[in-house]
C-alpha cells in the first residue's frame, strides 16, 4: 500500500480569542434568531481580528474580487438597508452604494478600515436597537423593489443566511492570507 504525504493541516484559532456568547439551546424565536444573527455577526468579526489593513483589503482568492474589508463594507450597508432603511424606514443615505457605482462596497480601491468597521459596529447596534423595539417579529415592513409585506422574523432569517453566507467567503479569504481556519 502506498503510503499518503504528510497532511497539510492549517493552523486552528486559539481557543482564548472565541469572545462569542454560547448559543441558546432553549429560548423563545425572537431569543434565538437574534443570538444566532449575532453569534454570525462576532464569527465574522473573528475572521478579520490580527490582520493587517493590507491583509483586509487583499482580494486572495483568484479571480473572485473580494475582500475582507470589502465584505465589512458590504454588511454595515445591508445592515443599514434591511433594519433601518426598509422596516424602520429611516431617512439616512445608503452606505457604499449609488446608481452610479453599486458595487463600491465590495470594490473599493482603499479607504480607513478603522472607520468601515466602526462603521459596521454602529449599524449593528442600530439594527439591534430597531429589533429589540418592536413588540413582535410579525410586524411588517414593505419588501424593497415589489413593495410587498416582509416580516422582521423573515429579515431576520434572511440577515442570518447573509451573514453565514459571507463568513464562509471570509472562510477561505483568512486561510488564503495566513493559513487561519476555524470558528
Amino acid at each position: 500500500m502506498k503510503e499518503l504525504p504528510p497532511q497539510n493541516l492549517s493552523p486552528a484559532w486559539p481557543k482564548a480569542l472565541d469572545t462569542r456568547s454560547p448559543l441558546p439551546r432553549v429560548g423563545d424565536e425572537r431569543e434565538t434568531l437574534t443570538a444566532f444573527l449575532d453569534w454570525h455577526r462576532a464569527t465574522f468579526e473573528l475572521k478579520c481580528a490580527g490582520l493587517s489593513a493590507d491583509q483586509l483589503a487583499e482580494k486572495s482568492v483568484a479571480p473572485s474580487g473580494l475582500s475582507l474589508h470589502g465584505i465589512v463594507r458590504h454588511l454595515a450597508g445591508v445592515e443599514r438597508w434591511w433594519f433601518a432603511l426598509q422596516f424602520a424606514g429611516l431617512d439616512l443615505p445608503q452606505l457604499y452604494y449609488s446608481d452610479d457605482d453599486p458595487d463600491q462596497d465590495f470594490e473599493f480601491t482603499g479607504g480607513d478600515l478603522s472607520h468601515d468597521l466602526a462603521v459596521w459596529r454602529a449599524e449593528c447596534r442600530r439594527s439591534r436597537e430597531i429589533v429589540a423595539a418592536v413588540p413582535s417579529l410579525d410586524q411588517l415592513a414593505a419588501a424593497p423593489m415589489t413593495g410587498e409585506p416582509i416580516s422582521l422574523r423573515r429579515i431576520l432569517v434572511g440577515h442570518i443566511a447573509e451573514y453565514a453566507r459571507h463568513t464562509g467567503h471570509a472562510d477561505l479569504l483568512r486561510e488564503r492570507l495566513d493559513g487561519m481556519t476555524g470558528y
